[in-house]
């Protein structure tokens, strides 16, 4: 069983692969990674030498992944809160960030529909009397 920053590796997927289940590697950065550390990309993760896993872990060191990656991003969005810029308002109200639609979309961010009805008459005005007396 082979781990690298943490995370258990899939041992029966080609190297190449396999590191993609580490947060913040993909398919060029693996072909990179797997480069650097001259390994063969046609090596499973089970055929790894102990000498080609720390040869790994030394190559993966070097990169912003897994824990450090996580803590990098969620500091980004602290700050943006912290500076009240649209983005960081748009975090704190669970709104979608980059422009997207929500009149008709965004129901991830948003949850579930709650359909508002039309009230009665009667109805609303308790509504009305209830609110003004708590001021």
């Amino acid at each position: 069983m082979l781990r690298l920053m943490g995370v258990t590796i899939p041992e029966e997927k080609k190297i190449t692969f396999a590191l993609r289940y580490i947060y913040g590697i993909g398919p060029a950065l693996s072909r990179k990674v797997v480069a650097e550390a001259g390994i063969d990309p046609e090596k499973r993760a089970k055929e790894l030498t102990s000498e080609e896993n720390s040869q790994l872990q030394k190559v993966l060191d070097g990169y912003l992944i897994e824990g450090s990656l996580r803590q990098w991003y969620q500091e980004n969005i602290k700050r943006l809160k912290q500076i009240k810029c649209y983005r960081g308002l748009r975090h704190i109200s669970g709104l979608p960030v980059r422009g997207q639609r929500t009149r008709s979309n965004a129901r991830t961010k948003r949850g579930k529909r709650r359909t508002v009805g039309a009230m009665r008459k009667e109805i609303l005005q308790k509504l009305e009397t209830t609110a003004k007396t708590k001021k």
